[in-house]
């Protein structure tokens, strides 16, 4: 059961370039951040009005970089970059969040962990189209925000929250918050929503984002963020999927071969080392049995 909702948070979100390819290409990558976050946010608080689980400081640092700067960078890549390759330079997450540990905390990478990542990244560059334009700036604002996701995932891990509803609730509040002056200063006053969009904004409003979010922060307490960094890869499988079957893409050879790597990638990732496996139970003996909406301070990481 956690493995099956944890790889449901990458296929919703491997969903998103898809909807915006479909619905939501007349409208501004900016308001569409804010539509995305600041209701999904409400609906969550809604079923959890609660305050937040942590200071306001750690709140807006995280909502800033995980929801408000990531989503402006995240639709700036949805719409400058063919979805399969928005999702393959959002595959580097492992590699990235092991880096990061390595600068920050001084943990050096797993050999095995950066071979399965890296075999993982193989399979995703497999899926790039060789004719697709890698737009300079697309690129950096996918890399970018794949890094500040990554970053945010460490604070998570070491901040100790105790309800998963309300902190993501929270974030995407907060998040959606900070967007509206920005994207007003950048694309002007929001424009009436076509009847032709709202299909989409429905998706990522209620099943890619509220209920995403949550899953993902649940996911990453049960399963570890960097765990959860490598399900990244079934985020771009997704994307490129979906742009079969909805946009009128197409695969080669090539592709298939790399969505076989990603799953054996994947497959050998399944089964943590050692001593993740150590990390965990000592994890779950401090905090006991909180349930499915507790987020431990070692394994909290969207």
């Amino acid at each position: 059961m956690n493995y099956l909702l944890a790889l449901i948070v990458p296929m919703l979100w491997g969903s998103t370039y898809a909807a915006v390819s479909l619905f939501l290409q007349d409208m501004s990558p900016y308001w569409v951040a804010v539509w995305r976050a600041l209701p999904a946010g409400l609906v969550l608080l809604l079923i959890r009005p609660k305050l937040p689980p942590l200071s306001w400081s750690r709140m807006t640092l995280l909502s800033f970089c995980n929801i408000a700067a990531f989503f402006v960078l995240l639709f700036i890549a949805a719409y400058r970059l063919p979805g399969s390759v928005a999702g393959t330079l959002g595959a580097t997450m492992p590699l990235q969040m092991m880096l990061l540990q390595w600068l920050g905390e001084g943990k050096k990478p797993d050999p095995r962990s950066v071979v399965l990542a890296v075999l993982g990244l193989i399979g995703v560059g497999l899926l790039l189209n060789p004719s697709a334009d890698l737009d300079p700036i697309g690129t950096l604002a996918a890399l970018a925000g794949t890094a500040l996701v990554s970053q945010s995932a460490l604070w998570m891990k070491r901040w100790p929250v105790n309800d998963a509803l309300s902190f993501a609730a929270w974030q995407l509040v907060l998040g959606g918050i900070m967007l509206i002056p920005f994207a007003w200063f950048v694309a002007g006053a929001p424009v009436a929503l076509s009847v032709d969009a709202i299909p989409g904004l429905l998706w990522l409003v209620l099943l890619n984002t509220a209920f995403g979010y949550w899953a993902w922060v649940r996911s990453v307490k049960k399963l570890g963020p960097n765990m959860m960094s490598m399900f990244s890869f079934v985020n771009p499988v997704t994307a490129v999927l979906l742009g079969i079957g909805l946009v009128g893409e197409s695969l080669g050879m090539l592709q298939w071969a790399g969505i076989g790597l990603i799953l054996v990638a994947l497959l050998f990732m399944r089964k943590p080392s050692k001593p993740d496996q150590a990390e965990a139970t000592t994890a779950h003996c401090q905090q006991g049995d909180s349930g499915p909406q507790s987020l431990s301070a070692r394994e909290a990481q969207r």
